[in-house]
């Protein structure tokens, strides 16, 4: 016997987008820029350290560390932005621990070589911290996307990754600039106008 009764339209399932892939790749481009920043601005650090001559041999091999240091993050950084997945494990983030300890061990107790990079230090360790931040939060971000499985790249506008770029790399370079500039590499750079300038008095020889 076939029923009359008005069928109920079959329920189509409400898909909601999500803003997490977009949040992380966001995310992701700012804990590079911070990666790049961090990496040069440990190697003013070692610059200065190895620049000062009377140093001893303490100043010598915190000159060696902060640029095998600064070296690594540089290096950290173009592998974690050429790579499409979760880059840092733990010992990264123990070795990221204990160089924002040292920046701050730095800051809280200066000696007469590490007196005129307080501001130096304080940038590197700003930037440290914005790594281990923000790697903390992909962390948790990549285990709620991994539970609810989601397509990694859904959601994705170029736009609005443009604009997130663009305000990471200005956030960046404030805090790596002050910090560059006090260094000893910065303080004995030429500043912009005077390359080429020559001659006494400010004029330029022909």
């Amino acid at each position: 016997m076939v029923s009359l009764r008005p069928t109920a339209p079959p329920a189509h399932p409400v898909t909601v987008q999500s803003t997490a892939p977009q949040a992380d790749s966001s995310v992701r481009l700012v804990t590079g820029f911070a990666g790049f920043g961090a990496g040069s601005v440990n190697l003013a650090i070692s610059s200065s350290f190895l620049a000062a001559g009377s140093a001893g041999p303490a100043g010598l091999l915190a000159g060696v560390a902060a640029g095998l240091w600064g070296a690594a993050l540089l290096a950290g950084a173009v592998a974690f932005l050429a790579k499409d997945r979760l880059a840092g494990n733990r010992w990264a983030r123990y070795a990221l621990a204990g160089a924002a300890a040292a920046h701050l061990a730095a800051i809280a107790f200066p000696t007469s070589t590490t007196s005129g990079l307080s501001l130096t230090q304080l940038s590197a360790l700003l930037l440290t911290l914005m790594i281990i931040a923000s790697l903390g939060w992909l962390q948790r971000q990549s285990g709620q996307q991994d539970s609810a499985r989601q397509p990694a790249g859904a959601g994705v506008r170029p736009g609005r990754l443009l604009l997130a770029a663009f305000a990471g790399a200005v956030l960046v370079a404030g805090i790596t600039t002050p910090g560059l500039a006090a260094s000893t590499a910065g303080q004995y750079a030429v500043p912009h106008g005077e390359h080429g300038n020559l001659a006494p008095g400010g004029h330029h020889q022909r």
